[in-house]
Order: structure tokens, then sequence, then C-alpha cells
């Protein structure tokens, strides 16, 4: 499916900068989709949390083979090295950039990336007409990054992104790459089960005159570890239709964080 450079160039300054957080939690449910755990009896286990080596969540990032009908590489080439390199018009919405491009929501020099995406020649072959083709042959890709966290840190990390939600609801800027691109809107959405934390929130975003692009993001916090995953549909792009993550790669990557 042929999509103007406009639209991928816009694409590509929003996967690198935007990053919906979502965050899940065990117990109660609270009115804006997120979830909570009880923090009763875990401040003290907390305040014990190391943060891990970048070395020790790399050996924790989804691999190539790990997850069926999917590939995964490193994402050193598409995302940012550094949080200095995604900036924003209004500060409390740099938790949501940076989680966006799979950088740490929060206080952390320890974070890793990568990229999943979709592998169309998993089910290509039973597609017949030509349309099939095409959507089987179209990019589905979610960007995940882990970060850890010493203390409290990680709990700390996921209120930035959520008050961000709320902070940012009325759009932001993002510069990235040499990049600027218009987030018109940012939406609380269902937080799914999964983690000790977890925050949902999807993002409007202008195309450059070319439409608007919807994209979602979770957040998700397990133990001091956080879990960012953002995904774009380039079959998608500029039509407003939201790409949601997979369940498999927040799944497959719960599994070995645990």
């Amino acid at each position: 499916m042929k999509r103007s450079s406009g639209v991928r160039t816009a694409a590509t300054v929003t996967v690198s900068v935007l990053s919906l957080a979502l965050v899940t939690g065990c117990s109660s449910e609270e009115p804006d989709g997120s979830k909570a755990s009880d923090s009763k009896g875990s401040s003290s286990s907390a305040q014990a949390a190391k943060a891990l080596s970048a070395a020790e969540l790399e050996k924790l990032l989804l691999a190539e083979g790990e997850i069926k009908g999917y590939k995964v590489a490193a994402g050193d080439d598409t995302l940012p090295k550094s949080k200095s390199d995604v900036k924003t018009d209004k500060a409390e919405c740099g938790p949501l950039a940076w989680a966006m491009a799979g950088l740490a929501p929060g206080d952390s020099d320890a974070g890793v990336s990568n990229t999943v995406t979709a592998d169309p020649a998993s089910d290509a072959a039973s597609k017949s007409t030509e349309a099939d083709l095409e959507n089987a042959f179209s990019v589905n890709m979610t960007f995940v990054g882990l970060s850890s966290y010493a203390g409290d840190g990680a709990e700390k990390a996921l209120k930035a992104v959520s008050d961000g939600v709320a902070a940012c609801a009325g759009g932001f800027t993002i510069t990235a790459q040499g990049e600027t691109q218009k987030i018109t809107k940012v939406s609380s959405e269902q937080a799914s089960a999964g983690g000790d934390e977890s925050v949902a929130f999807s993002v409007g975003s202008d195309m450059d005159g070319e439409g608007t692009a919807t994209f979602k993001t979770q957040v998700v916090r397990q133990g001091n570890t956080i879990a960012t995953y953002y995904t774009v549909d380039f079959a998608t792009m500029g039509t407003g239709k939201a790409a949601e993550v997979p369940s498999a790669v927040t799944t497959a990557q719960a599994a070995k964080l645990k």
C-alpha cells in the first residue's frame, strides 16, 4: 500500500516521540480507566528495590523467536537514543513523549528498547484476494521499552505518565530528530489487566495535512521495572483509525519480566 512521504515522515516522528501509557493494576479500578494495586505492605519492598542495569534489562527484552507471528529487532536505528533528543512544549507531557519513544518515562538512566513487527509471511499464504494480500503486507510495528528504577522510582514514573494524560488532554508539540509533530489531543484508555499497575492512553496526531492518525500506548509496571508499548500501523496511517497494541506482545513481554 502506497503512503506519501509526508505521512511516513510524520509517522516516524510520532513513532520516535510518542508513547501512550498503560498502567495495569491488580485491584481497584479507578474512574479514568487506570488500575492500581493496594500499596499497603508494598512500601518497604519498594524502598528496597534496586534498579537493574541496561545489560540486565537487555536480557529481559523480547528476542527473535520468542513470539510466534512476530519479528523482533533492535530499535537503536529507529528510536531516539536519549531523552535529550525528544523535546515537548509542555514539561508535564514529557513522560508521554518518552514512553512513546521507547525511553524511560521516569528518572532512570537504565533503559533499553526494541521493535516487534507482525510478520506478514506468517499468514500471507492463507490470503487469496488482492485486498487481503495488501493488508497482509502492511506494517504493524510495536516499539517496546523497558526501564528500571531504584526505590519507589517506578511508581513515581507511572504516576508522571498518569498525570500527563490529564494535563496534556488538549495536546502538545513534540520535536525529535529534526522534525516537529503536533499532538492534537490525549485521551485516557481502559487499562488492561497485567503487572502491578498500568495506564493506557491514546493520542491524535496531525499528519502534515494528510489526515489524522490515532496512536495508542500502554505503560505497565511490574515491580521496579516499567514496560512501554507503542504501536503504529502504516496501512491505516492518516485514516484516524487507531492501531491497537497487540495483546500477544504485551503478554509475551510480561512473561519474561516475572
